[in-house]
């Protein structure tokens, strides 16, 4: 066969529409989608309306049938452990191997979790994915207070949603406000008060500094200013980091505080290798939007 063999690491809704477009257009090649969740793609953006009572279901971009339909050989819950690029080659954690012409990474994020002692704690979840939300929902039903380390929108979204589940809710920003990156001190503090007004409670300006057993509740958050929190569950929702381990591993281009460099074409330092979305830096930065991610793909 002449045609191209074209592997996309991550089937996220940037790896989704990559394949999408590449389908539409009718180009000569084979698609391989790696992807490392046990699903097709979803809608992270509408994640938090499965707590209002959405079926995660409904959130799906795709589905197998489609892809087979499309002739894209599509692989789940069996991640990619690493690239041979000498050999053009990626090989799966359970060993299985698949060769390329063209490589595309669509790796995305990760949650950022401080470096705070205790944040390993079983309590202690991350809000990112489907299967995170199960994790979140499963907990708060053993829980009375929750409490959210991210004043950001997503932050703010998982408040809403801890909140919706019934719990006493808190929201821990390091920042003097909220949303710091998208408002004015003013913004802020109106946000401020119409999340107060939710009956959220909101604690600006805390450096948490550990995590350990509470009197009260499981847990006690303990603050650089000598404060504390008691609370039963804590979802960290403060930023993302690329996912350019593969990338490092490999000795592709990476900036120096993450993300896999690439130039005007999405092309790595590597010829035949690609990153989009949210793992790729361009002039420097990090697009963690989805649509500059769909602009790559």
């Amino acid at each position: 066969m002449s045609s191209k063999q074209i592997v996309v690491i991550g089937n996220g809704m940037v790896g989704h529409h990559f394949v999408k477009t590449l389908v539409e257009s009718g180009a000569d090649c084979r698609i391989t989608v790696i992807g490392e969740e046990p699903r097709p793609a979803y809608d992270r953006v509408h994640l938090s309306e499965v707590f209002a009572g959405r079926d995660p279901g409904e959130l799906a971009l795709v589905s197998r049938a489609t892809y087979k339909e499309w002739q894209v050989d599509a692989r789940y819950g069996d991640p990619v452990a690493s690239i041979d690029r000498a050999a053009r080659q990626v090989t799966t954690r359970s060993g299985q191997r698949v060769s390329y012409d063209k490589l595309v990474m669509a790796t995305g994020s990760y949650p950022f979790v401080p470096p705070v002692k205790g944040a390993d704690h079983k309590r202690c979840l991350t809000y990112r994915t489907i299967d995170d939300l199960g994790a979140i929902k499963s907990r708060a039903t053993h829980s009375r207070v929750g409490t959210v380390v991210g004043g950001g929108l997503l932050g703010l979204e998982c408040a809403n949603a801890l909140k919706n589940l019934g719990l006493q809710t808190h929201v821990v920003e390091f920042a003097p406000g909220l949303m710091g990156v998208q408002l004015d001190e003013g913004g802020s503090r109106m946000l401020r008060r119409k999340v107060e007004g939710l009956d959220v409670t909101v604690h600006t300006g805390k450096n948490t500094r550990n995590i350990g057993p509470g009197s009260e509740c499981a847990l006690r958050m303990d603050f650089a200013d000598e404060t504390h929190l008691e609370t039963d569950m804590v979802v960290f929702s403060a930023g993302i980091r690329p996912r350019d381990d593969l990338a490092r591993a490999c000795d592709l281009k990476v900036g120096e505080r993450g993300g896999i460099v690439i130039d005007y074409r999405c092309k790595t330092s590597d010829t035949d290798i690609f990153a989009i979305g949210e793992c790729a830096l361009f002039g420097g930065r990090i697009f963690g939007l989805v649509a500059p991610g769909y602009r790559m793909a």
